[in-house]
């Protein structure tokens, strides 16, 4: 054999062989990180999800679009007065105000959200009409609140009895520090899939308990504490807001997705954008994402976050993987 031969064919059968091997990598590496899901389906953060699926599921049962199913979700624990980090009942600031944040976004790339917003019960519902009715993405404090008052929304005290004593305790000592998954930042996202196919997201919380009167967090910020795209698949946030916002998280994992990443990927990835630039000791982000087939994925910094799935009907809680290992 020539010598110009033998290298062209040696060229060819190394070309094949890192051809084969980068394929064998790429199948293991999807099959262990890979969360098969499908369609219809409902995700959404920690233990309230639970009764936020049911509502968001039934919706998408009857026939209903994704968009009315995540507002129907999210609705369920803004009005419970027992959840302590979400609409009604929640937690206030150091001043003892209740302010609440949330967004919420549909399969077109349509968005609305309200930040500091006191005094409604609902601010998903809110949102939704500052996405439906204006030509703007966000309304804000007193505007926000005398938007929701001109299109019917009820004003109610939000400050309930028990979080206030909760609140006159902390005042004591009024020391402010966040804790690894305590309801001071539970907040609930959810992100759905209807029967057609079409993704849409929705966030909202009381915020950060104790916090600087005025503070808001990623909740109500497209891109940060949640983001959907149609064509790609959708995520949302929980934890400590202004980790994810410095890194605009959900945008990132949607984006990471369209690359190729699967979700489970592009949330580890995304927590990993945190830990690398972060102080995270004593603070908790965790991601929820889905992508166009249905496919999910979760990941955390600390263990301890869980999140509810509704899937092939069934509703289960699960917990999430996570960077911090116990």
């Amino acid at each position: 054999m020539k010598r110009r031969d033998f290298l062209k064919n040696t060229a060819i059968v190394a070309a094949g062989t890192a051809l084969v091997s980068c394929e064998v990598k790429t199948d293991v590496r999807i099959g262990k990180s890979l969360n098969n899901g499908g369609l219809p389906i409902v995700i959404s953060t920690w233990n309230h999800g639970i009764a936020a699926n049911e509502a968001a599921m039934e919706v998408i049962e009857n026939g209903g679009r994704a968009l009315d199913a995540v507002e129907a979700g999210v609705r369920v624990p803004e009005s419970d007065p027992e959840m302590m980090s979400v609409g009604y009942g929640g937690l206030p600031d150091r001043d003892g105000h209740v302010t609440l944040d949330a967004c919420i976004m549909d399969e077109t790339g349509n968005c609305g959200s309200v930040s500091y917003l006191e005094h409604i019960k609902n601010p998903i519902s809110v949102a939704r009409k500052v996405m439906e009715d204006t030509p703007h993405v966000m309304l804000s404090g007193k505007g926000a609140y005398d938007f929701a008052i001109e299109k019917g929304f009820k004003k109610e005290n939000l400050l309930t009895e028990k979080a206030e004593k909760r609140w006159k305790k902390w005042l004591v000592e009024s020391k402010y520090e966040t804790i690894v998954n305590i309801e001071n930042h539970d907040t609930i996202g959810l992100l759905a899939i209807d029967q057609k196919g079409d993704i849409s997201g929705a966030c909202t919380t009381s915020g950060l308990a104790w916090k600087v009167h005025g503070r808001v967090g990623d909740s109500p910020i497209i891109g940060a504490g949640m983001y959907v795209d149609n064509e790609v698949g959708g995520a949302c946030a929980t934890g400590v807001g202004e980790m994810v916002m410095k890194t605009l998280g959900t945008f990132l994992i949607v984006e990471l997705m369209r690359q190729g990443r699967n979700p489970q990927e592009a949330c580890e990835e995304a927590v990993k954008r945190i830990v690398a630039k972060q102080e995270y000791k004593d603070m908790q982000v965790g991601y929820l994402a889905i992508d166009k087939d249905g496919n999910y994925g979760a990941y955390a910094i600390h263990p301890g976050f869980n999140y509810a799935l509704h899937l092939e009907g069934e509703n289960k809680m699960h917990d999430a993987e996570s960077y911090v290992r116990q």
